[in-house]
């Protein structure tokens, strides 16, 4: 019934956040791998708006997603930069890869699209078991403030084909008690007054309290767990709504 990260929700992302595009997390990123002498993983690479940039800074980054659409429009600016980075088709809770990585990233809050408590522990479990004793894993997140059950909006787009991508968001439910929220996303463009191509896509956004994630990160058998607000190292979290970098370490004796 519904797309997942389908093509006209790829146009409309690299529209919005065309290469280039930073919340600060690229510059935060940037500088916190600097040192990364191994590999690291991007989850939730999507079209490289952050692997890219990190890959021109000289880090060894790989990605992976679990849209199609999004990882070919990433290879299509790979090629047109003359780069190349391994990129896996896969699930961002569970992937099967190879290799061991000295760093995983999750930038954006993408983390929290993994839908349920559960899920969310078994994934933390596996980006441990995925990097090498001692490796870090650093991701974002943050507390919406927006919780209005009945929110509506609508936003536009122009293409350069002179086209019209219309982007319509309404939430479905809004559970405080499950701290989840759901909204359906309808993708249309129109070209020339004709509806030439419309997606339906099923957005649910988790979230946690900051120190239950540091629980969370405890139970799965993190150390060294530190938070930063707005991509400012160690500047300290003082309300709902800021971006929070969750830095971890895998017990070096690798549990």
């Amino acid at each position: 019934m519904y797309s997942s990260y389908g093509a006209l929700c790829t146009e409309v992302y690299d529209l919005s956040k065309p290469l280039g595009f930073s919340f600060g997390d690229v510059e935060y990123y940037t500088e916190r791998l600097k040192d990364v002498k191994g590999k690291v993983l991007e989850v939730g690479c999507g079209s490289g708006r952050v692997l890219i940039p990190l890959l021109q800074a000289g880090i060894n980054i790989e990605g992976v997603d679990n849209s199609a659409a999004m990882l070919d429009s990433c290879r299509r600016r790979l090629a047109e930069l003359s780069l190349e980075a391994k990129l896996f088709e896969d699930e961002m809770h569970h992937f099967s890869l190879a290799d061991a990585y000295d760093a995983i990233i999750i930038p954006a809050g993408s983390f929290q699209l993994v839908e349920g408590r559960e899920r969310a522990e078994s994934a933390l479990k596996h980006y441990a078991s995925n990097l090498t004793p001692g490796g870090r894993l650093i991701a974002d997140l943050y507390i919406p403030t927006e919780l209005d059950a009945n929110h509506t909006s609508t936003r536009s787009w122009e293409t350069s084909d002179n086209e019209v991508i219309v982007l319509e968001e309404r939430r479905t439910e809004c559970n405080l008690l499950d701290q989840r929220i759901v909204s359906i996303l309808k993708y249309e463009k129109w070209k020339d007054g004709h509806l030439v191509q419309t997606e339906l896509q099923r957005f649910p956004l988790s979230w946690y309290g900051m120190h239950e994630f540091e629980l969370m990160l405890e139970k799965q058998g993190y150390e060294e767990i530190t938070k930063s607000a707005d991509y400012r190292w160690m500047n300290q979290p003082v309300k709902a709504g800021q971006m929070i970098t969750y830095e971890a370490r895998k017990a070096s004796s690798g549990r």
